[in-house]
């Protein structure tokens, strides 16, 4: 990595009221838990050169349109694929807006970071409540939480970039708001 490169994030951070439900199923089975707050992914991990101005003027350029919405997550889904074991706090409502978000923000510059398993028809927003190396423990995990059936709910006003550092913790770099009109 050269000294340029940084490694960067785009996601939206919901604020719940109840939030603290999630940070308990995180501290127990996300590793990441202490070093990102709960979030939904919306440009997944990549590294470049780009500078701040040119991500902070390339996200107000594809979102310039882009109104708050509201987003509701409820139930968890148990995910077990190629790309690994998961536990999902499964979106309700919102998830259109977020898979558009998704696709402007892979437009112009960073087009070239968008990875090859993403696919608009099968990408689920989601929010990661939980990420293993066994199928055994997710399948404990999963049992110890699929009756939680509690309502997240939160109106979407803006969208950050975080910067990953060598600790893995998440620095916000540049947030931008979505217009109000």
């Amino acid at each position: 990595m050269n000294s340029n490169s940084k490694k960067r994030t785009i996601m939206i951070f919901p604020q719940f009221e109840n939030i603290n439900i999630i940070h308990e199923i995180r501290t127990k089975y996300d590793p990441l838990a202490n070093h990102v707050s709960p979030h939904i992914t919306l440009v997944f991990t990549f590294e470049s050169n780009l500078t701040s101005i040119e991500i902070n003027d390339h996200l107000k350029k594809v979102i310039e349109d882009t109104r708050c919405f509201r987003l509701t997550l409820q139930g968890i889904v148990k995910i077990d694929n190629p790309l690994g074991m998961y536990l999902f706090l499964d979106i309700k409502q919102g998830n259109d807006q977020i898979k558009e978000l998704s696709k402007k923000l892979y437009s112009g510059i960073l087009n070239n970071y968008k990875p090859v398993w993403l696919n608009e028809d099968t990408f689920m927003p989601h929010m990661t409540i939980g990420n293993f190396t066994s199928k055994e423990d997710l399948d404990i995990a999963f049992k110890n939480t699929e009756l939680i059936k509690e309502s997240f709910t939160s109106i979407v006003e803006k969208i950050s970039v975080e910067i990953i550092d060598e600790n893995e913790d998440s620095i916000i770099e540049v947030e931008v708001g979505l217009s109000n009109e």
